[in-house]
């Protein structure tokens, strides 16, 4: 790892602590208020816990608003299992507000490729672990190109191109794109799923580092 890239993946972690707490605190009325809405819908527990896989793919806990009922006759798919309350939650996002305390703990990052299943580990191309390379984030670059409209090798590819190129000017790249992204409500969910389908594992290997990958639309 060049000097360079040290100093940012500090800077970074300095950055991600500091506005992690700033942003807990300033939306903590708007935190409580979800935690009713989703205890009067859904009960207790009031939080999404599920272990996913971290930086070089040591496991952590995650944690988010719950969305959806648990699972059980008649309500054995996502789009059964999803309520109209975690829907909405997840159209805007609100559904990842507790995930904020995974960043300032050191879990995650901002930016970043999204934490997915431990499940998807043995899964992957070598290209594709390369995701696992840098801290997930909450948001990323396959989220501002397309959110879970984006197919899985598609969603990979800007992961690794991410990872080889990662700087500060882009984190924020992201995020400003997050922002717009989030009050469109674009790319919510794969077409013909409430979610996003399971990854069962590719065959084709990801272009690699300083390849032809994709042209991700916030780097124009």
């Amino acid at each position: 790892m060049t000097v360079g890239r040290c100093r940012y993946d500090r800077s970074k972690r300095v950055l991600d602590a500091a506005v992690a707490a700033a942003v807990l605190l300033l939306l903590a009325p708007v935190i409580v208020a979800v935690a009713g809405a989703v205890l009067l819908a859904l009960g207790r527990p009031v939080l999404f816990r599920q272990v996913r896989p971290g930086r070089h793919g040591r496991p952590f806990v995650l944690y988010k608003f719950r969305t959806m009922h648990p699972a059980g006759p008649g309500r054995t798919s996502d789009a059964e299992r999803l309520t109209r309350l975690g829907a909405w939650l997840r159209a805007t996002s609100l559904d990842e507000l507790p995930t904020l305390w995974n960043v300032w703990r050191g879990d995650m990052s901002l930016v970043g490729p999204r934490p997915l299943l431990l499940a998807y580990l043995d899964r992957y191309t070598p290209q594709q672990a390369r995701r696992h390379e840098v801290r997930p984030g909450i948001t990323g670059l396959a989220q501002v190109n397309g959110r879970n409209a984006l197919g899985w090798e598609e969603r990979f590819s800007h992961d690794v191109w991410y990872v080889d190129r990662r700087c500060l000017g882009l984190d924020l790249r992201i995020l400003l794109k997050t922002v717009a992204r989030v009050l469109r409500r674009h790319g919510i969910t794969a077409e013909g799923d409430a979610t996003m389908p399971e990854f069962l594992g590719t065959r084709r290997t990801l272009v690699g580092a300083g390849g032809t990958g994709p042209r991700p639309e916030v780097r124009r």
